[in-house]
Parts: C-alpha cells; sequence; structure tokens
C-alpha cells in the first residue's frame, strides 16, 4: 500500500506546526504533489547534492535548513540551487523543510540535542508566543435566535479547541434596554424599557478572523445593536520556543561535560571549544540547537552553569565571559542539528510502520571539511 505526500505532510505539520516557524522563515513543501505517492523518505540537516544524490525515485527528502529563502527569484537549471529542484522534479522526488517550527516544537531540535547530552529537559531557554492570537467572543441574543448564531459563527471558523470544533457555551439570563429616539427596536418600543430573557453565547476565534465574525454576527442576529464583547485570550506557556533547560542525572566537571559533548556528537572540523572554569560543577545545562549567541542573555539568567550551542561569536562571547559564570560550549552547526534527524526519522516510522522506509542521511553536511591537528593536515 503506497503512502501519499500528503499524509506525511500531516503528519510533519502536526508534529512541526507550521505557524511556529518564524516570519522571516521558509518552511513546507518545496517542490512535490500531495496528492502522488512516495515510496521513501531521507532526512537531512542540508540539501546538499550528494544528499539529493542518495534520495531514491519517488522519494521525500526532509530536510531542517530551507533551500530556498531570501530573496529567490530563479530556479533555473543552470543555477547550483535549481539544478538540486530539476533533479528531484526529474525523479519524482519531493522537498519539504522542517526549520525554525522544528526548532520551537515540543519535542524538536534542542530536545534531540539534549537527549543526546545525557539532559532531562525541565524547560525552554526562549518561550514561544504560543499559538496564534485568539478571542473570546460574547454574543447576546434572543434564545429563539441562539441557534442561527452559532451556525454562522462555527461557519466563519469560530469554535476550535485543539482538535475540537463547533465549540461553545452559552448561558440564558434576565436583559434590558431602553431604545432612544432614533432607534428601530425589534422588541419594545422607543422610550420603554424593555425587560426579557436572553441568551448568552460564547465562542473562540482566530484574532485574523474578526471582521468576519462580526459581518457573521450581523447578518443574523435579530437586534438593530447587537451587545458584543470581545475579549482577547491570554497565551498560557506551552513548552514550545527556542532552546531547552535541562538536567543531567549526575553533577560533574564543565570540562567533563565538554568532552561528554564531543564523545556523543558527531564529528567535524570544527569540533568542540569551551569556554570556562574546568573545574566548575555543572549540573544545569541550557542548549540551543543552530546558532544561540542571541540567546546568552537567556542562559545568563537561566540559572544554568553551562550553556552549549553553535556559532559563537568572539565579542558576543567575550562580552558573555565578563558578565557571567556561565561556562560556554561551542560546536558545530550541522552537529548540533543532526540529532534532529533521527527524532523526526522516529516520528514517521512510528506513523506509517513498514508502509514508507525512512533513513537518516549519513552524509556529513557540514561545509568546513579541512582540520588540521599534530601538524598534519586532514581532508574529509
Amino acid at each position: 500500500m503506497s503512502v501519499r505526500l500528503g499524509d506525511v505532510i500531516d503528519v510533519l505539520d502536526e508534529a512541526y506546526p507550521p505557524h511556529l516557524a518564524h516570519d522571516w522563515d521558509s518552511v513546507g513543501l518545496v517542490c512535490g504533489d500531495p496528492d502522488e505517492p512516495v515510496d521513501s523518505v531521507t532526512v537531512a540537516v542540508d540539501a546538499t547534492a550528494a544528499v539529493v544524490d542518495s534520495v531514491g525515485e519517488r522519494g521525500l527528502l526532509l530536510a531542517h535548513h530551507p533551500l530556498l529563502l531570501r530573496g529567490v527569484d530563479t530556479v533555473a537549471a543552470s543555477t547550483p540551487k535549481g539544478a538540486l529542484l530539476h533533479r528531484l522534479i526529474r525523479s519524482g522526488a519531493a522537498l519539504f523543510t522542517a526549520h525554525t517550527n522544528a526548532d520551537s516544537a515540543r519535542p524538536g531540535v534542542s530536545d534531540a540535542l539534549a537527549a543526546v547530552l545525557g539532559l532531562t529537559v525541565e524547560d525552554v531557554l526562549d518561550p514561544a508566543a504560543g499559538a496564534p492570537a485568539t478571542d473570546k467572543w460574547v454574543i447576546f441574543t434572543p434564545p429563539d435566535a441562539a441557534e442561527a448564531l452559532r451556525t454562522a459563527l462555527f461557519a466563519v471558523g469560530a469554535g476550535h479547541i485543539g482538535d475540537y470544533s463547533h465549540c461553545s457555551w452559552s448561558v440564558t439570563g434576565d436583559a434590558q434596554f431602553l431604545a432612544g429616539a432614533g432607534a428601530h427596536p425589534v422588541i419594545g418600543a422607543v422610550g420603554a424599557v424593555e425587560r426579557l430573557e436572553e441568551t448568552r453565547v460564547e465562542v473562540v476565534a482566530p484574532a485574523r478572523i474578526r471582521a468576519r465574525m462580526l459581518a457573521a454576527i450581523r447578518a443574523v442576529h435579530p437586534y438593530e445593536e447587537p451587545a458584543i464583547d470581545v475579549y482577547g485570550r491570554a497565551v498560557l506557556p506551552e513548552g514550545l520556543g527556542i532552546g531547552r533547560i535541562g538536567t543531567l542525572a549526575e553533577p560533574q566537571r564543565f570540562t567533563d561535560f565538554v568532552a561528554r559533548a564531543n564523545a556523543v556528537l558527531p564529528q567535524t572540523s570544527w569540533g568542540v571549544r569551551a569556554a570556562g572554569d574546568p573545574d566548575a560543577v555543572v549540573s544545569r545545562v541550557a542548549v540551543c540547537g543552530g546558532s544561540g549567541d542571541s540567546l546568552l542573555s537567556a542562559a545568563r539568567a537561566a540559572g544554568v552553569q553551562a550553556y552549549l550551542t553553535a556559532d559563537l561569536r568572539h565579542h558576543p562571547a567575550d562580552e558573555h565571559r565578563r558578565a557571567s559564570d556561565v561556562g560556554l560550549v561551542d560546536v558545530a552547526h550541522w552537529a548540533s542539528e543532526y540529532p534532529w534527524c533521527h527524532q523526526a526519522a522516529g516520528l514517521l516510522r512510528a506513523r506509517f510502520s513498514d508502509a514508507l522506509p525512512v533513513t537518516v542521511s549519513g552524509l556529513r553536511t557540514d561545509p568546513w571539511n579541512i582540520e588540521i591537528e599534530d601538524r598534519a593536515v586532514h581532508e574529509s
């Protein structure tokens, strides 16, 4: 039984929701037809030429880093990236990207990094805002119009809570109003206080559909001036965001933790370097897969003894050392994100079992390929 590409995308979008991606990012399907079958999945950090060559016919390449991001105005086969896309398309293969949405998801990139380092995750280093902004709408209506009102609201997108739809809450109570000069009341008369029974209908809805919600209410509500309250809902913590904070099973010296990182992460020319007191005791650690020097201040405030990430620059690291005793561990960008490939592969294997072979690319796509050690030049 073949698996549709669209079915795989549904699983990936559930695990790594697109709305978690940063606004500058480009995630999702790059090429491929969701209605076509997919025979295999290859997971990699980067869509390089060598990785693309390893993707079979009608295969899906799931990459962490976007192939196409800023300033793309051509995918001509005469360009390096365009050539990769043409090769994929000619073989009926597809490319899908999960980038900052996979960074922020739970579990995500930094969860996978924490796991290989032996950390038990307790918190998020830089929490995401959570789900898109939502409102709670409260509308007062005559009881016999409440059902039509709910139907109209659901039709424009209200009433969704997680995996549930058509959600609402209602209660009936006593209401009153006085119609002033110029009013045309449906019930009662101008100049007289009217007391009657009304139903309070409550629903939630995305903030982006406020105009549609208001139009739907006015289209079905019997009153000239419906009573409407709209409350912006606070975003509750969801364990989503960039980076993680975790604890080691047993405290250890900082230099031993650095050695642990070197042992469990894939080897690269960049290697592992660290800054801090070698004998400092480490029990609580912050990690961020990928470039993480923008979160140095968050690491200082997190109550950790060490912060492991990638691409630390000289000046931010120097300023951090002047202001904090939190040890720094700098690893290769690719190495810090490679554990996610196994996480994503496990997700797809659990969902599709033997119906869809899933492979983690063993190719090292870290761009640094020459290292000098003991005065000998090693190339990879």
